[in-house]
């Protein structure tokens, strides 16, 4: 069995967790909240991705 690497998780799941907010920012109308928000997702993906290519 592969043992889980948890930073790498957490961080996963912060990506998602930043993508469902814009869905909240969506629903509320809120154009600052919804840029906000998709700009920390690409940029903790972007950190996520980085960390991943220096590990190889």
């Amino acid at each position: 069995m592969k043992n889980i690497n948890i930073p790498m998780l957490l961080l996963a799941m912060l990506v998602i967790l930043m993508f469902i907010a814009v869905g909240v920012a969506i629903a509320f109308r809120n154009v600052w909240l919804i840029l906000l928000f998709i700009i920390l997702g690409f940029a903790i993906m972007g950190y996520g991705i980085s960390l991943k290519r220096k590990r190889k």
